[in-house]
C-alpha cells in the first residue's frame, strides 16, 4: 500500500537493498525528491567548448602534430565536464554521443565500403588501367583543369564526392604523380571538382537535404545554387589555368618519367576492355537511383572475378584486397607507392578519428551548448546582409565542431528559417547558404570525415590539399557579397515553397 509522497510499513521492505535512482535523494524512508532541473548553458560556457577546441587543434595538431584523436578527446572531455555542472548524468552524455554518432553511420558505411572499393579495383587492374590511359591523354599543363572538370561531371552524375574520391580521383593521383605535378595541388582540385558536382547533383544527399531543412525544394535550390556555384567554380578553374601554365616544367623529364611508369604498368597488368566494367556498373547504379552501397559492393564483386579471370590473381588474394588493399610488387617504388592502397582496412582510421569527433559534437548538441551559440548569433540578423552574414558563420561553425555536413546544414537550416520568413526571403537563399559554407567546407576539415577520408585516400594531408580546393572556400564569399549588396537574392513569393517556381 502506497500513499501519497511516503511510503508506509508494508511497503518499505520491497525497496530495501535498491540504490536511489540517480537525481533523487538518497533516503530509502525519506521523501523522493526530483532531480534538480538542467541548467540552460551561458554564453560563456558555451563559448568554452569553443575555445577549446580551436586551442587543442590549432596549437596541437597544426604546430605540435599531435594526434587528433587524443585532442578531440581532450575537447570532450571539457564540453562534458560542463554538461554534468548544468545537471546532465553521465548517461545523457553518453546518449547524445550515440545520437550523434548514428547521424553520422550513414557517411562511415560509405567510407568503409569505399575502401574495398579502392582494392578490388586495383588488384582487378581497373584504375592501373585508368592511370595508363590518363597518362597517354592529358596534357600536364592542362593536368588541374582536367582533373577538376572530370571530377566535377562523375560526381554530378554519381551524386557522390567520397565515390568520386576513391575512384577516379585515385586515378588521377596516380597521373600526377607520373607527371611530376605537385600532390596537394593535385587533391585540392579533384576535391573541388567532386563538391561541385556533389552540391549540385541531384542524386547526392546533402543536395536533397538542404531544401529539407530550409523548407525550399530541390528543383528551386540546385538552379539557385548556380549564382554561387558557377563562379567559384570558375574561379579556380582560372587559377588551375595559370599555375599548370606556368609552373609545370621540365617537360622531358616529366615525359621520361611517364614512359617509365607506364611501362612497369604494362608489364604488371594486362588490359582488357573489360576493366571498365566496374566504374561503369557504379555509374549505371548512380544514374539509375539504385542505394550507393550495394551497386559499390557489386562494382567491388565484379572487380575480384576480373582480377582472377584477367589478371590471374589467386582468389584468396583478390578477396583479402578488399579488406586489406592492394600491395604492389613492381620492383617500381614509385608504381609500387601508387598501387598499393586501398582495403577496408585502411579507413579505420577514418572511423575512429569520427568516433571522436562525434564524442565532442553530441556533447555539445546535448547539454544546449551548441543551440545558445547558435541563438546569440542569430540575434545579430537584422537585415539580409547580417542574416546571410549569420547563416555563413553560424554552418561553419557547426562542421568545425561536428565535422559532419550533415549537421552544418540541419541546424543553421532549421534555426534561421523562420529569420528567413520573417524577411519575406525565399527558402531557396538559405538552403543555398547552408550548402556554400557546410557542405564544402567540411572536406578542408582535417579531423571532419570527410577531410580523413579525402587525406588518406589521396595520401595528401587536408591542410596541404585546403588551399587548392578553391571552389570549396569561395563560394560562401559570393554568398555574403550577394547578400549585401542584393544580387541573386530571392524574395519569397509564396507561402509554400515545396513545389517549384518560388
Amino acid at each position: 500500500m502506497r500513499h501519497k509522497g511516503n511510503d508506509t510499513i508494508e511497503s518499505r521492505p520491497k525497496n530495501r537493498g535498491r540504490q536511489p535512482s540517480l537525481g533523487l535523494s538518497a533516503g530509502s524512508d525519506g521523501p523522493r525528491v526530483p532531480a534538480p532541473p538542467r541548467k540552460k548553458p551561458s554564453f560563456l560556457q558555451s563559448l568554452t567548448p569553443l575555445l577549446t577546441i580551436a586551442l587543442l587543434l590549432g596549437i596541437g595538431y597544426g604546430v605540435l602534430r599531435l594526434r587528433a584523436e587524443v585532442l578531440l578527446i581532450a575537447a570532450a572531455a571539457v564540453s562534458g565536464f560542463i554538461a554534468l555542472r548544468l545537471g546532465y548524468t553521465y548517461k545523457d552524455i553518453q546518449d547524445g554521443i550515440l545520437e550523434s554518432m548514428m547521424k553520422g553511420m550513414p557517411a562511415m558505411l560509405i567510407v568503409i565500403v569505399v575502401g574495398a572499393l579502392i582494392g578490388s579495383w586495383m588488384v582487378s587492374g581497373t584504375i592501373p588501367l585508368l592511370i595508363f590511359y590518363g597518362l597517354e591523354i592529358i596534357s600536364p599543363q592542362f593536368f588541374l583543369v582536367t582533373a577538376c572538370i572530370v571530377s566535377s561531371i562523375v560526381s554530378l552524375v554519381t551524386g557522390t564526392s567520397y565515390g568520386t574520391v576513391g575512384t577516379i580521383g585515385v586515378a588521377f593521383i596516380g597521373v600526377a604523380q607520373g607527371l611530376d605535378i605537385p600532390l596537394d595541388q593535385a587533391a585540392g582540385a579533384i576535391v573541388a571538382g567532386a563538391y561541385f558536382g556533389d552540391k549540385l547533383s541531384p542524386f547526392s544527399d546533402t543536395t536533397n537535404l538542404a531544401p529539407i531543412a530550409a523548407q525550399s525544394n530541390i528543383f528551386d535550390h540546385i538552379k539557385h545554387t548556380l549564382w554561387t556555384t558557377t563562379p567559384a567554380w570558375l574561379l579556380g578553374l582560372a587559377v588551375y589555368y595559370v599555375v599548370g601554365i606556368n609552373t609545370v616544367s621540365g617537360t622531358e623529364l616529366d615525359m621520361e618519367k611517364t614512359e617509365v611508369v607506364k611501362a612497369a604498368l604494362r608489364e604488371n597488368y594486362h588490359f582488357h576492355v573489360l576493366l571498365t566494367l566496374p566504374p561503369l556498373i557504379t555509374l549505371y547504379a548512380a544514374i539509375r537511383k539504385k542505394p550507393v552501397i550495394p551497386g559499390m559492393l557489386l562494382s567491388a564483386a565484379v572487380a575480384v572475378i576480373l582480377a582472377v579471370l584477367i589478371q590471374g590473381a589467386d582468389l584468396k588474394t583478390s578477396i583479402d584486397s578488399m579488406v586489406t588493399g592492394n600491395h604492389s610488387a613492381t620492383g617500381m617504388e614509385t608504381v609500387d607507392q601508387l598501387l598499393t592502397r586501398g582495403g577496408m582496412r585502411d579507413m579505420m582510421h577514418v572511423t575512429l578519428l569520427a568516433f571522436c569527433a562525434f564524442a565532442f559534437g553530441g556533447i555539445i548538441q546535448k547539454a544546449g551548448m551548441l543551440s545558445v551559440l547558435l541563438e546569440h548569433l542569430s540575434r545579430f540578423a537584422s537585415s539580409a546582409g547580417k542574416l546571410i552574414l549569420s547563416t555563413v558563420i553560424s554552418s561553419m561553425s557547426v562542421a568545425m565542431l561536428t565535422g559532419s555536413s550533415f549537421l552544418s546544414i540541419l541546424i543553421p537550416g532549421e534555426l534561421f528559417a523562420p529569420a528567413f520568413r520573417k524577411m519575406k526571403l525565399a527558402a531557396k537563399n538559405l538552403s543555398r547558404t547552408t550548402e556554400d559554407s557546410g557542405t564544402v567546407i567540411v572536406p578542408l576539415i582535417p579531423w571532419s570525415i570527410a577531410g580523413v577520408f579525402m587525406a588518406g585516400t589521396l595520401g595528401v594531408e587536408t591542410l596541404a590539399y585546403a588551399k587548392w580546393a578553391i571552389m570549396c572556400y569561395s563560394g560562401f564569399i559570393f554568398a555574403i557579397i550577394y547578400g549585401f549588396t542584393g544580387f541573386a537574392i530571392a524574395p519569397r513569393i509564396s507561402e509554400d515553397e515545396s513545389e517549384p517556381g518560388n
